[in-house]
This record gives structure tokens, sequence and C-alpha cells, in this order.
């Protein structure tokens, strides 16, 4: 019997194994039976995103969020559309609701960061990749993007010791 939470589970793989217009319909499907499940709307923005249907992707997470505000990843991945859009306004409150819902989120720190960063706001940014950091010490994105904020800042002792973490790291697989 086909449940809602095996086509959300079909629908992960899929996207994850990069079919998200596979995945899609796997979603629909399991929202006719649950339309009120936040994460099945989060999951359903993801592949959408995926596959560039930003503002199906927006109204998703919108949906997602609406049924559950703490859904920190909801607020996360509409603050990366945004930002992606060069809504840098819009990216910048969604990230910040997204920490206060959870604040130990490195990517959402990281993707701030990186939102300052874009601004020239390096001291802002900096903070950011801190506190990913603090929570994932080996996070290579942060590790990254702290180096080059450093380096913006002047601190170059600082960009080399975060250069020699990454060299001591592999670098993600793309």
């Amino acid at each position: 019997m086909e449940t809602a939470a095996y086509l959300n589970d079909s629908g992960i793989a899929l996207t994850e194994a990069n079919r998200p217009y596979e995945a899609i319909p796997l979603f629909r499907r399991a929202l006719t039976m649950e339309p009120k499940n936040p994460l099945l709307w989060l999951n359903l923005g993801i592949a959408q995103q995926r596959t560039g249907e930003y503002e199906e992707a927006l109204e998703s997470y919108q949906k997602a969020a609406y049924i559950d505000d703490g859904m920190a990843d909801a607020w996360g991945s509409m603050g990366l559309i945004y930002y992606e859009q060069r809504q840098f306004e819009s990216s910048e409150e969604c990230y910040k609701t997204a920490l206060s819902r959870n604040s130990r989120s490195p990517k959402v720190w990281n993707n701030l960061g990186v939102l300052y960063f874009s601004r020239n706001n390096f001291t802002e940014a900096r903070n950011c990749f801190e506190e990913a950091l603090v929570l994932l010490p080996s996070y290579y994105d942060a590790l990254f993007n702290i180096r080059d904020c450093c380096r913006e800042l002047g601190d170059n002792k600082a960009a080399a010791e975060f250069d020699r973490h990454l060299s001591a790291l592999n670098p993600p697989k793309s």
C-alpha cells in the first residue's frame, strides 16, 4: 500500500540521486494524502528548487513555514532562493528567521555570512562563519569563506591558519 511516508522517502531518494523531476509527482501524491504535512511541502520545495522552479519552490517553502512556523529549514531555503535572485533584504530576513528558529544550523550561518560577504560587510560575514565553525569545526565551505573574509579584512595571520585547516581537509566533491 502506498503511503505518504513511502512516497516521501522515495521522493527524497530521487532528489538526492539528482532526479528531482521524478520526485516532484511523488511529493504531490503524498500531499494529497497529507496536505498539512510541512515536511512534504519542504521536500517538494527542495525538488522544485533543484529544477529551477524558484517561484513554485518559494510557495512550497511558505506553505511548510505556514503550517510549522518553527521549521527553520523552510526559512533557510527561502533565504537561499532570495539570495540567488539578488533580493538581499528578503534573503537576510529569511536567514535571520531561520536562525531564530534554530540557531544551531551551520549551513544557515554560512549562508548568512556569504550574503554579508557579497555586500562587503566582512566583519559581520566573519562573525557568521565563526558561528558556523563553532557548530561544525571542519565545515569546508565555512573554512574557505572565513579564510577569504580574513584576507579581505587584512588579517593575514588568521587567513593563513584557516588555509592550513583547509589543506588538511579534502575539498567537497561537486
